[in-house]
C-alpha cells in the first residue's frame, strides 16, 4: 500500500496504471472461473472487506469516477502484492521448497491476481455507465 501511494504521486499512473487490462475477453474470464470467483466475493464475507466499492442505486458520474478511482487503488495493491508473494514464492521453490513455493504461489493467485482481475473486469463495467452518462 505504501508503495502504491508513493506510485499514485507519478504521472505514469494516471495514464497507464489505472487502464490496466490484462484480460479483455469475457469469455476468456469466465473460463479462468473470475465468474465463480465474482460470486464468492458478492455472497460470502469477502463482500466486508473494501466497503468504498459499493455503489449505491442512484448512479451519478461523480460516484462512479470516484468508485473506478477505489478500485484502480485496489487492483495496483492487489498487482504490487502478487508481484512480492510471487518473488518470495520464487525464492521458496528454488531453494528446493518445492511444494511450498508452488502452494505460496496458487494462494497469491486466489488473494491477489484473481482481485485485480476482477476489478479490472469491473472498471470495465463502469467505463460503459460513464459513458452513458
Amino acid at each position: 500500500m505504501t508503495i502504491n501511494a508513493v506510485i499514485r504521486k507519478t504521472k505514469c499512473y494516471d495514464r497507464g496504471l489505472s487502464n490496466l487490462n490484462f484480460i479483455k475477453s469475457e469469455k476468456l474470464n469466465q473460463l479462468i472461473g473470475l465468474g465463480a470467483f465474482k460470486w464468492i466475493v458478492k455472497n460470502t464475507f469477502f463482500k466486508f472487506f473494501n466497503q468504498k466499492l459499493k455503489l449505491k442505486r442512484k448512479v451519478e458520474k461523480a460516484d462512479l469516477n470516484k468508485l473506478r478511482n477505489e478500485m484502480t487503488i485496489s487492483e495496483i495493491d492487489h498487482l504490487i502484492g502478487f508481484s512480492f508473494v510471487t518473488i518470495f514464492a520464487l525464492v521458496k521453490f528454488f531453494n528446493f521448497h518445492y511444494l511450498l513455493g508452488l502452494i505460496i504461489i496458487l494462494i497469491n493467485i486466489l488473494m491477489n491476481l484473481y482481485p485485480s482481475l476482477l476489478q479490472q473486469e469491473n472498471k470495465r463495467r463502469i467505463d460503459k455507465l460513464i459513458k452513458k452518462l
